[in-house]
């Protein structure tokens, strides 16, 4: 599959976000097609490159994994963003492309004078998308943090964690992987309407609503009931047993194991107990299982217990019922449908011989997408970006790099 007959390889973006929340809506569209120009300074490195993982555990920001998931496919130019000189270069940047990635601090755009009013300017169908924790406008705008902070916002933390005890929220920065799917489809939303229209516009994504969306039932119960959901740990209110079992392998062996229904119920218990526990009639129904909720899981536990994760996996999924392992990294990587679905991809890099990252997070039929290229080491598109793309002459390039702007 060529990038030509990709479909978004008409489309052309500046990308200036960070981290996760912003980079993966430009890792998409170049998935697909689109040329994407990510700009970042060495100087003031961003955040994702400096979490890693790094190959070996070596700190280096040019070789980090989670960088790399978030990048690959785009072209790379570093830049002094609080210069007149790098502010000029982004604005031949926007005309150039029409579609703006960003995700700096709400007011900081406006402050060095590329906000979407001043550069609608110079390109008046633009398309910018700002990508912020609580949104570029309200009482709450001026927040800054990652998606752990929005995730507490928009009532995640709070749910997540056992009845009596501190919350524990949901794993990392939650709502930094919510947002882009919303932003992605908005950002796709305006293309179709500026191809219809001729009309640019500005897409302001607050990560913490965005988290809000996929807690409608909690909401719903508030309104109807006044009831204020809490944490629950592994339980479920329909569902029963539904948890995580400890199995044989290690403290870090776990299984996990959701009973939807009465019929599964009745042959897991004759999996775990014979007839005998299948004829208790404390665990016949939903509700007598869920009044005797601790007693199930502790069977269940002494079940899985001396069973290995795989072998419990393979033998509830057999008879109907969902169960998954808890799955490691290595689990992870070794996952016999992701690897025939080609989820992790190897691509070539500069520094580390390959990268490896994860394919498209879908799949069209006939325009399968995948990444061109490793994510950008420093700077390393710079003359393609500035010469190619922009039409640069050699003098103004090295004007740029001797007036310090290009670092």
């Amino acid at each position: 599959m060529t990038a030509q007959l990709l479909p978004l390889s008409h489309l052309k973006v500046l990308d200036l976000a960070w981290v996760v929340a912003g980079p993966i809506v430009g890792r998409v569209l170049a998935d697909y097609g689109a040329t994407v120009v990510r700009v970042e300074s060495s100087r003031r490195v961003e955040t994702a490159r400096v979490m890693g993982p790094f190959p070996g555990g070596v700190t280096d920001p040019q070789k980090s994994g989670l960088y790399e998931n978030c990048n690959a496919g785009k072209l790379g130019l570093t830049l002094d963003l609080s210069s007149a000189e790098g502010q000029g270069v982004i604005r031949d940047l926007a005309a150039w492309s029409g579609v703006v990635i960003e995700s700096f601090s709400p007011g900081q755009m406006k402050r060095w004078g590329l906000d979407y009013e001043s550069l609608k300017c110079i390109r008046p169908d633009l398309i910018m998308l700002s990508t912020s924790l609580m949104g570029q406008t309200g009482p709450y705008s001026s927040f800054a943090g990652f998606g752990n902070i929005g995730a507490a916002m928009s009532g995640f933390q709070n749910l997540l964690g056992w009845p009596g005890e501190l919350p524990v929220g949901p794993f990392g920065p939650y709502t930094d992987y919510v947002a882009p799917r919303f932003s992605v489809m908005a950002l796709l939303a305006a293309l179709d309407h500026r191809d219809r229209t001729g009309e640019g516009c500005w897409i302001d994504v607050a990560q913490a609503e965005a988290g809000i969306q996929f807690l409608a039932p909690e909401i719903v119960e508030y309104a109807a009931t006044g009831h204020i959901v809490g944490p629950n740990g592994n339980r479920d209110p329909d569902m029963a047993p539904h948890g995580v079992f400890p199995c044989k392998g290690g403290e870090d062996a776990w299984v996990a194991v959701a009973v939807r229904d009465d019929a599964e119920w009745d042959r897991l218990a004759r999996l775990v107990g014979g007839d005998a526990l299948a004829r208790d009639a404390r665990f016949a129904t939903l509700a007598g299982r869920k009044a005797n909720e601790d007693v199930l899981e502790a069977l269940v536990s002494a079940w899985t217990v001396v069973r290995t994760p795989h072998a419990v996996e393979a033998t509830l999924q057999e008879l109907g019922i969902p169960s998954h392992v808890a799955a490691s990294s290595a689990d992870f990587v070794d996952d016999p449908h992701l690897q025939a679905r080609g989820h992790l991809l190897r691509l070539p890099h500069p520094l580390m011989g390959e990268s490896v990252v994860e394919a498209s997070r879908f799949t069209l039929s006939d325009t399968p997408g995948r990444p061109a290229r490793s994510a950008p080491t420093f700077g390393r598109d710079e003359q393609h970006v500035l010469a190619g793309l922009l039409g640069y002459g050699e003098e103004r390039i090295a004007a740029l790099r001797e007036a310090g702007v290009l670092v």
